[in-house]
């Protein structure tokens, strides 16, 4: 019997980073330099606020966008802290970021429209597009030291094109866009009929005061949705929940695809929401700042022309010079040298791997002690 599945998830392959993440994991005496996951624990103050919630049997269904209490928190926060102004009733809370990116894709992409992803890029923007039989359309930056060409940008856009997805901090990069970037895609999108998705799950690692991000632009506050996450600033990986913000035209429909899609983020999970929007992030912020200088200083030394990252907790390191795609050099590095990168091809970008900085002092300095090695084996 022949049974025919979708086509659109027949097309699709499962991540490449886990793939390779997974190869380190199962590589005995590797040292993984891999997952963008902070190594520190969820604090004491929100785990308590979820066993209250259990304790009090807030199990429950909650109300699809999320509880009336989140959500204003949620519109305060984000209107104190980022001059954001959405009401409470243009917010949806989802299962992770990765909900809300499929749920604000998904609900303004018809099949056959384009999607402009700049890239290096994390994959799954690419993957969700092609879930919705949209088009992805890459556009590389690694020649403008990361930034958006506006000219590239005007290029890249046909008829077709239906949204952008804006992500800065940048996973893999770590580099953030400037004012003078936003401005000229602000100059090029801002008459045209195309949605901006701005992926700023890492807006709040930030290691400079010039950071702005696109939602910031309110005369196309009709066509900018807002992606954000508890996993990164909070350590809550594990919990999954994150949110959009949209106009609420737009919220309204998404709202519809988050319904059918989950139903709601679970019910005892939400106090700790809250109650992680009032923790104090910048310790956090400190830690990874301190390690950003550290990894910059060492992959300098060892003669890679590395660009110094603003936020986020990764570097893309160049390593064109060897001669070997990204994913030779990573599975030759991981087999000969023990220490395991993400290949920049998973990011869209050859020449590069990404180097995550989330892990402790001492696993940093063996992973580049090894690196270091390693490549003076390539230069002998």
């Amino acid at each position: 019997m022949d049974l025919k599945m979708n086509d659109a998830v027949m097309g699709v392959e499962l991540s490449g980073i886990r793939q390779f993440s997974f190869l380190v994991q199962d590589t005995p005496g590797a040292c993984a330099l891999t997952i963008g996951e902070p190594d520190m624990d969820t604090p004491d103050v929100i785990k308590e606020a979820a066993k209250a919630a259990l304790d009090a049997n807030d199990t429950h269904y909650p109300p699809g966008n999320g509880y009336p209490y989140l959500l204003e928190a949620i519109s305060r926060f984000e209107a104190e802290q980022h001059g954001l102004h959405y009401a409470p009733d243009e917010i949806v809370v989802t299962v992770g970021a990765t909900e809300a990116l499929y749920a604000s894709l998904a609900t303004v992409l018809s099949p056959g429209d384009e999607v402009i992803i700049p890239t290096p890029a994390f994959s799954l923007y690419e993957s969700i597009a092609q879930l919705c039989r949209a088009v992805p359309v890459l556009l590389p930056t690694e020649e403008h030291h990361f930034q958006i060409d506006p000219e590239a940008l005007r290029t890249a856009i046909t008829p077709r094109t239906k949204a952008v997805v804006l992500t800065s901090p940048n996973n893999p990069t770590g580099c953030i866009y400037t004012k003078e970037t936003l401005d000229a895609v602000h100059g090029v999108l801002k008459d045209l009929p195309i949605f901006v998705i701005c992926d700023d799950v890492y807006r709040t690692l930030v290691y400079t005061d010039a950071y702005h991000s696109f939602a910031e632009y309110q005369d196309m506050r009709e066509r900018i949705i807002v992606v954000q996450s508890f996993s990164k600033p909070y350590a809550m990986t594990g919990w999954r929940v994150g949110y959009v913000l949209a106009d609420r035209a737009v919220k309204d429909r998404l709202e519809v695809m988050h319904q059918y899609a989950v139903t709601s983020v679970p019910a005892f999970i939400q106090p700790a929401c809250a109650a992680a929007l009032a923790c104090d992030t910048a310790p956090m912020v400190e830690t990874f700042r301190r390690r950003r200088d550290y990894v910059y200083r060492r992959l300098v030394e060892m003669g890679l022309d590395v660009q110094e990252p603003e936020g986020a907790f990764y570097m893309f390191v160049p390593i064109a010079q060897y001669g070997m795609d990204s994913l030779t050099f990573c599975t030759r590095m991981l087999k000969e040298g023990l220490v395991g990168l993400i290949p920049g091809i998973y990011f869209g970008t050859e020449g590069y791997m990404r180097l995550s900085y989330c892990y402790s002092d001492a696993d940093l300095k063996e992973g580049l002690d090894r690196i270091q090695k390693f490549i003076g084996t390539l230069r002998a």
